[in-house]
């Protein structure tokens, strides 16, 4: 499999740690991404956000005064968002569950534990490119479908029952056991 070109992204990394930025543009810039657009917080990167057309977003999960939790809720929620459906791959030196369940809830499409490299990102970059999942919304949660393989067949308790399955976007439910080692 040849690599993506990834020359026309725009990248938009969000993060209170100046070097961690650079770790990453750097290892953007080594695959090929040209236009890299740099946040110090979620407050810069909602700013950035609103003012360019961006393609994949990484943000830090612990930032002040803005955490990327309250940054994914509003990408994801806010009438002002001009893309709630952009990629997000929310970074962390904090991988707990809890972390990841949070993030996941705030509808985050990817998680990366720091410290980060090159493979973990473009497996990232892989993932919304070659991978991209279909958006639901279902009670207050908007995001990328969390389960990562659709191509089960469970039966008996594996299978939900009475609950409603989420809805892709101007699709089917098909329904489905979760599995949270498939997701992230």
């Amino acid at each position: 499999m040849n690599a993506p070109d990834l020359r026309a992204l725009t990248v938009l990394i969000v993060d209170d740690n100046a070097n961690m930025r650079g770790i990453l543009a750097a290892i953007l810039k080594a695959v090929g991404v040209r236009r890299i657009i740099e946040a110090g917080d979620g407050v810069e990167g909602l700013k950035a956000f609103a003012e360019r057309e961006i393609d994949i977003i990484f943000t830090d999960l612990m930032m002040q005064p803005v955490d990327g939790l309250a940054f994914m809720h509003w990408v994801r929620n806010s009438p002002a968002s001009p893309n709630p459906y952009a990629p997000v791959i929310m970074m962390t030196g904090h991988a707990t569950r809890r972390s990841l369940d949070e993030a996941r809830m705030a509808g985050v499409t990817e998680f990366l534990a720091k410290p980060i490299t090159a493979r973990g990102v473009m497996h990232r970059i892989n993932e919304v490119i070659n991978n991209p999942r279909d958006f639901v919304r279902v009670g207050d949660y908007f995001g990328p479908c969390r389960r990562r393989r659709i191509d089960h067949d469970f039966t008996g308790d594996e299978r939900r029952g009475a609950q409603p399955a989420p809805t892709p976007l101007g699709g089917e439910a098909e329904v489905h056991a979760f599995d949270p080692e498939e997701c992230y």
